[in-house]
């Protein structure tokens, strides 16, 4: 005689199924953005722990580097909860209120070397400048997810988003922070190639920055600022001044040779010939120390980062995402471009930190909360 099983499957429970939720979650999680990252972060702490080695004993930078990302990680889980529609619906609130921290840094910021640029809590203190980058890219993504004209922007469709980009800008170049106000610019610059713009209008606008740069470096640029112009283009021209920042850091890289001298063996940063090494200037330290073979797998591993960046945008569904994971990553490309630049001779000293590897709170907080975002875009693209 034979037997049948006419067993019926077990019915799930509440908890088995959410279970298998989140583990289905967390199969189809995208991990590359937030792997690299974390790359990107121990090899700036490694090279922090080089580079401050010798004033920094007492001190240790590397400790509060590792706070601020700590920070930076429950912040990223926070923003994990959220969707990211709902930078959209907040997006004009986050905007003005980071324009009402950039004029009380005006009004009640602390200086320092001459700058007010941040805004003291106790022994706390925070850059709003920093965080200004990302609530203009979030409302510029609000601002252009829904497509205004059928034949594309003309300049006064594009009046207002510029003046949102304006207020900022001239708020921080006020402080004085010509090196923040510029990687916004140069963001906003890029985010409007994505949207439609009429090339009448492109023109026009190319028009209109050509002949406003002569009035911009007249009337707008302060004497030390126009100073770095003449030494960018002749650091010769004052070895011992203006020019002595471009000059230290070129030697500092071109002395790394291929290989470099070793870690914690590079002259130009532990007898304090390079200035800023801990910050602007983190970049020269690493090329000393590990070469061009090491600049070069460095700087793949930020093209590497910012790939997959854009593939984030290019595989969002809806028009808001894609403009505010391009903007992320324009802040990223830019922040790496201008800093390589300045520190190679390439461009004029402004003063731009490199992500995850320049000392500093608020700059890394950013970093970390823009890789939120677009983590948050990867893996909840298809929720509603």
């Amino acid at each position: 005689m034979t037997y049948t099983s006419m067993e019926s499957p077990m019915p799930l429970d509440e908890s088995t199924s959410r279970t298998g939720f989140y583990d289905e979650e967390l199969r189809k999680f995208n991990w590359n953005l937030l792997i690299i990252e974390i790359l990107l972060f121990g090899v700036g702490i490694w090279n922090l722990i080089s580079a401050t080695g010798v004033q920094d004993k007492s001190l240790g930078l590397y400790k509060s580097q590792l706070i601020w990302f700590g920070v930076g990680m429950i912040c990223t889980g926070l923003i994990f909860l959220l969707h990211y529609s709902t930078f959209s619906r907040l997006a004009y609130p986050i905007y003005f209120a980071n324009i009402l921290l950039l004029v009380a840094v005006l009004v009640l910021g602390k200086s320092t070397l001459g700058a007010k640029r941040w805004i003291g809590i106790g022994a706390l203190r925070l850059q709003p400048s920093e965080f200004m980058k990302l609530s203009m890219v979030i409302c510029l993504a609000k601002y252009f997810e829904t497509d205004r004209t059928v034949s594309g922007y003309g300049i006064r469709d594009l009046l207002l988003p510029t003046v949102l980009v304006g207020v900022p800008s001239l708020l921080i170049m006020a402080q004085p922070d010509l090196g923040t106000a510029m990687i916004i610019m140069l963001t906003f610059g890029s985010m409007m190639l994505f949207v439609k713009i009429r090339p009448q209008t492109l023109l026009i606008i190319g028009l209109i920055a050509a002949l406003a740069l002569p009035a911009v470096y007249k009337f707008a640029l302060k004497p030390y600022q126009k100073q770095r112009i003449v030494s960018f283009i002749d650091p010769g021209s004052d070895p011992k001044g203006s020019g002595y920042n471009s000059i230290q850091s070129m030697v500092a890289v071109g002395s790394g040779k291929i290989l470099g001298k070793g870690y914690r063996k590079g002259t130009q940063s532990q007898l304090n010939f390079l200035p800023e090494h801990h910050t602007d200037f983190i970049f020269s330290v690493f090329s000393e120390e590990h070469g061009f073979v090491g600049g070069v797998i460095l700087i793949t591993l930020y093209l590497v980062f910012l790939h997959n960046g854009l593939q984030v945008a290019y595989q969002s569904n809806d028009k808001f995402a894609l403009l505010l994971c391009l903007g992320i990553v324009f802040i990223f490309f830019w922040h790496f471009a201008v800093n390589i630049g300045m520190v190679t001779g390439l461009l004029p000293i402004v003063g731009v930190p490199l992500p995850f590897l320049s000392y500093g709170g608020s700059a890394l907080i950013t970093a970390t909360l823009g890789v939120a975002v677009l983590l948050n875009v990867a893996n909840k693209k298809f929720m509603f």
